[in-house]
Parts: structure tokens; sequence; C-alpha cells
């Protein structure tokens, strides 16, 4: 196909055909994955339970995880897989996605664009790490609202879904900042823009520090926050450098 078009450009209905295709190889790969998920449901519902199962014992809290309907313990359980079929298959999902994209980048963009997946990764890790540090602290902020003399009976499909939503809205909060250097190097930004924009930047990471944490614990907020408003300026200082290289690159083409 290269040979018969060196421009390499597709017609509409060709980035269809090519979108479609990517999108089954990546259906199918998560699918693949999550039937293994199935299988390592048992040890993962067994982690994800833990901190509720340590505060009901450590604080002598009377709650239980309930699957309160025939379907509910089948439901969990596909929430689950899919959600370890996402996470396993995501080089696949992900490579699919880049071979979608990159016919139509340059070989320097296609060399960031890839170091920014290799610094996405380990961020949307800590993310997923830091709330689940603070899961413990939201579900015993939580269970304080029961009242006294009461039991608190939890749908276990509720309290998977409270877990991973937070697991993944941690994880995409850390990953932002990289989407500003990404974004930065494409042009579509510049570092004065993105330093320009600081105040809106402060107020949105409180913003969705707020959203991201269930509890109106102020540490909460900012254990995510903090994170968020460094990482902002730290992304503003790389596009200041990317920048100034552009700048004297410029300079060094427009003498010569």
């Amino acid at each position: 196909m290269a040979k018969r078009n060196p421009e390499r450009r597709m017609s509409l209905g060709g980035h269809l055909r090519e979108l479609r295709s990517r999108l089954y190889w990546s259906a199918l790969f998560i699918g693949l994955a999550a039937i293994g998920g199935w299988f390592l449901f048992e040890p993962v519902f067994h982690v994800l339970q833990q901190p509720f199962k340590d505060l009901a014992t450590n604080n002598g809290i009377s709650a239980t995880i309930n699957f309160g309907s025939i379907t509910s313990s089948f439901d969990v359980r596909m929430q689950v897989s899919l959600f370890l079929g996402i996470i396993i298959a995501s080089p696949f999902w992900l490579y699919n996605l880049w071979a979608y994209i990159s016919p139509a980048l340059d070989i320097r963009t296609k060399r960031i664009s890839r170091t920014f997946v290799a610094i996405a990764s380990p961020l949307f890790l800590t993310g997923c790490y830091l709330a689940w540090i603070l899961i413990p602290t939201f579900v015993k902020s939580l269970l304080g609202f029961t009242p006294t003399d009461s039991s608190a009976i939890i749908s276990a499909n509720d309290y998977i879904l409270f877990i991973l939503r937070i697991l993944i809205v941690f994880g995409i909060a850390l990953v932002l900042p990289a989407v500003l250097v990404l974004l930065n190097y494409l042009g579509v930004m510049t570092a004065k823009s993105i330093l320009k924009g600081w105040r809106i930047a402060v107020f949105l990471s409180a913003l969705v520090s707020a959203i991201a944490t269930p509890v109106s614990d102020p540490m909460s907020m900012l254990l995510l926050a903090v994170p968020l408003i460094a990482l902002y300026f730290v992304a503003a200082g790389i596009s200041v450098l990317m920048d100034r290289r552009k700048s004297k690159k410029t300079v060094t083409q427009d003498a010569s």
C-alpha cells in the first residue's frame, strides 16, 4: 500500500474501515483479557474489600457488604472482570490506538508520543496508588454517618463501582499535566498560554479534587490537589524549555 500511495493518504471510507478494524482488535483483546480477569475475580475482590473489612473490624463498625439480588454477584464479577480486562489488555488497545494515529504523524512526533505514553503510564498507576491509600479514609468517613445502633449493609455493586471510580479518576487526573506537554510539543499550546492560565489550573485542580474525594476531609482533597498543581507547573516548566529550544532552532535556520 505504501508503494501505491507514497504520501500515505487515505479516503474517508478507508479511515472508517481502519478505525473499525482497530476497534475490533481492541475489543477482542479486552474481551480475552476479561476472560482471564474472570478467573482472577476472587483474589482481586478480596483485595478491593479489604479496607472495608479492616475498618469494620478495627473500629467496631457494624457494616457488611451485601449481594442484594440474585444477579448482583454476577454483575459485580462482570464489572471487575471487564475492569481487569481493560488494564491487562492496555498494551494491545494502546498499540491499536497508536497504529491508527501514527500514519498522520512525523517521526519526531511519534518519538515524543511514545515518551508521553511511557510517562503517562506510571503517572496513572501513581494516581491509582494514591487513591488506594485514601480509600480507607473515604470509607471510614462515609460509614461514620451511620446512626448509632444501626448497621450499614452496603451493596457489593455500589461498593465496587465506588472503588473503581475513585481509582480511575485519580489515575486520569495525574495524567492530565502530561497531556499539556504533548499539546505544547504539537504546537497547540504555548508555554506562555499554559502559564497564563495558572489561576484556572489551580481552581480546576481544587474542583477535580473535591469531586474525586467523596468526603469533606480537607486533607484528602489536598493529597490530590497538591500533586496536580505541582505537576501542572512542572509541565509548564518543561513547555518553557521546549519553546526556547524551538525559538533557538528557528533563529539558527533563519540565520543560515
